[in-house]
């Protein structure tokens, strides 16, 4: 049969009785309160002012703690909601921003096509709008896609061009997309003129992204930096007066340009007839001829 360990059951009965002595004391203090309080009240008061005075301060210093340690907790609950709101007002700022740009890329585009309509309204010459797809920048040779082809009207040797300024010239022409030869290429060439005093000029692209002037006029420079240079319609190939590139440098017998029609930033182009057909196609005749 199993026993209960004496040392346990004489813990046990120790608290039993000293809670038993805890209450009688309790009730015998109560009861002398209570009697003292009836009988000589003045006195029960002066006992009741001592006890408030040494368990005000305990009071005090419990509340003391009480309020800091709720203090903590608020100032912690409030600092991970301003972390939250923080967090959240960081990623709304994002979006926004994003929303903007994208905004922005549409108001562009939206401003380019309605320009470029503009333009076709007013050329009688227009044969197609296409949109730039592509072009290249780390070659020597530079190239753009155009989403024209064949089965708009568009022929090898027309020119292109957007509002902005000349673009380039086709050089290859499938069924529904085209290849521009820009401006900026070392293999094109086109007579040019100085918009400010209208001096002939010539315009080569350097292949690097810039345009070579030079004035037909050996021994002297015409140029100054901002000067726009335009088509002056000489070789019947381009129209006049489309502006090709500003000046931004000048150089020792010309002047390094800038063009005004950046592929990568112009989403629609046009493609134009030749000015004048026949004086290109007498042009492009002559060699063959000068072989017989």
């Amino acid at each position: 049969m199993a026993t209960a360990r004496p040392g346990w059951s004489r813990r046990a009965q120790y608290g039993l009785f000293f809670s038993f002595l805890a209450v009688i004391a309790g009730i015998v203090v109560g009861l002398i309160l209570l009697a003292l309080s009836l009988v000589a009240p003045t006195t029960f008061e002066g006992v009741r002012g001592a006890a408030l005075d040494v368990t005000g301060p305990i009071a005090g210093a419990l509340h003391e703690v009480t309020a800091t340690t709720e203090g903590l907790f608020t100032g912690a609950g409030n600092y991970w909601d301003a972390a939250n709101q923080n967090a959240e007002l960081k990623r709304e700022r994002r979006a926004m921003l994003q929303r903007m740009v994208e905004a922005k890329a549409i108001f562009q585009e939206n401003q380019q096509l309605k320009n470029t309509l503009q333009l076709r309204e007013r050329e009688r010459t227009t044969v197609a709008v296409g949109r730039i797809v592509g072009s290249s920048f780390n070659s020597a040779r530079r190239f753009a896609i155009l989403s024209a082809g064949t089965s708009d009207g568009v022929r090898v040797g027309m020119p292109v061009r957007s509002p902005d300024g000349l673009v380039g010239r086709i050089i290859d022409a499938g069924a529904l997309a085209s290849r521009v030869l820009l401006v900026s290429d070392r293999a094109n060439i086109v007579p040019a003129r100085l918009l400010r005093s209208g001096i002939p000029v010539i315009a080569q692209g350097r292949g690097d992204g810039t345009i070579d002037v030079r004035p037909l006029e050996v021994g002297r420079n015409p140029f100054k930096r901002g000067d726009i240079i335009i088509t002056s319609g000489t070789g019947g190939l381009y129209p006049p007066l489309v502006p090709i590139a500003r000046v931004v440098k000048l150089e020792d017998d010309g002047a390094l340009a800038m063009p005004l029609a950046d592929p990568s930033t112009t989403s629609f182009a046009i493609v134009e007839a030749m000015f004048e057909p026949a004086a290109v196609a007498s042009e492009n005749a002559r060699p063959a001829a000068e072989t017989r």
